[in-house]
């Protein structure tokens, strides 16, 4: 029944996420808006973490076989795909490092603001 519950509240912020995409005009996936509202429930409080904690756990144990059929669908469309195949990599290594880079850059930045809302001194060099 807990799961249950759980499962529910996840369904109504995916849900509340597609009301969101349906009457904002941005080009904001539902899923985007979903994801911000849980992070803002978390953590304001409105939803303690133990409310959806159990399925979460759950749902990241088993994240590398939802890749599965989009593996397979990349495989099956190999023939087009080939023609290209350097571009698509090239695009994706590409992408990857940006992403590396900028995650990188942001979480320093974070930890800076931090640090200096709180006044505590870096010990270690950023």
């Amino acid at each position: 029944m807990r799961l249950i519950k759980q499962f529910s509240i996840l369904v109504l912020v995916c849900f509340v996420g597609e009301i969101l995409h349906a009457l904002i005009p941005l080009p904001v996936p539902a899923s985007i808006y979903g994801l911000v509202l849980m992070f803002i429930a978390l953590q304001s409080g409105f939803m303690p973490l133990d409310a959806v904690e159990e399925l979460s756990d759950g749902l990241l144990g088993v994240m590398p076989i939802l890749f599965v059929p989009s593996t397979v669908g990349l495989i099956l469309a190999w023939p087009i795909l080939k023609v290209h195949w350097l571009e698509f990599t090239i695009i994706g290594v590409g992408s990857t490092i940006a992403v590396f880079f900028a995650s990188g850059h942001v979480t320093q930045l974070v930890i800076r603001l931090i640090r200096k809302i709180t006044n505590q001194p870096s010990n270690q060099q950023d």
